[in-house]
């Protein structure tokens, strides 16, 4: 088992259960999102651009707005129309006008964008690693538990 929170983050005490496990999850977070950052980082990714392809590849063959894409993003704090007009810009997704509403554009991953995402999942297996030392029975129960807090 690695190192406990409290000797990652060099706390001798916490103030509760509740403070232990915020921190921890934390923590993990920020360190299972370096990890992907690195990977995407090799392809010119960032992981949220990563995330807008992901999800344009999802909904093919169907265009979906720049609203949908808000909506189905992990980090919905991401300046998700910067992020398009990146992707836009480097040819990895197609937009296109609404013809009966003009203010919407529809948003579709393109060929180049579907080939490095084939690219991207080649690197499966090393992200599959990093819960690696989870069963298949606990993988489980952490994403139950997770998904139980943010009930609250």
């Amino acid at each position: 088992m690695g190192k406990k929170i409290h000797e990652e983050i060099q706390q001798k005490a916490f103030r509760n259960h509740q403070q232990e496990v915020q921190l921890n999850i934390i923590f993990t977070s920020a360190w299972l999102q370096s990890k992907h950052a690195a990977i995407f980082k090799k392809y010119s990714l960032s992981s949220q651009q990563y995330n807008v392809l992901r999800i344009l590849r999802g909904a093919l063959p169907e265009e979906v707005s720049l609203g949908t894409i808000k909506s189905r993003m992990v980090d919905r704090m991401s300046d998700t129309s910067r992020i398009v007009e990146r992707l836009h810009k480097t040819g990895l997704i197609k937009r296109t006008t609404d013809q009966t509403d003009r203010r919407i554009s529809k948003i579709t991953i393109s060929e180049k964008g579907l080939m490095l995402l084939s690219e991207v999942d080649k690197e499966e297996s090393t992200l599959d690693s990093l819960t690696s030392n989870l069963t298949n029975e606990e993988a489980t129960m952490l994403s139950n538990l997770l998904n139980k807090m943010r009930d609250c």
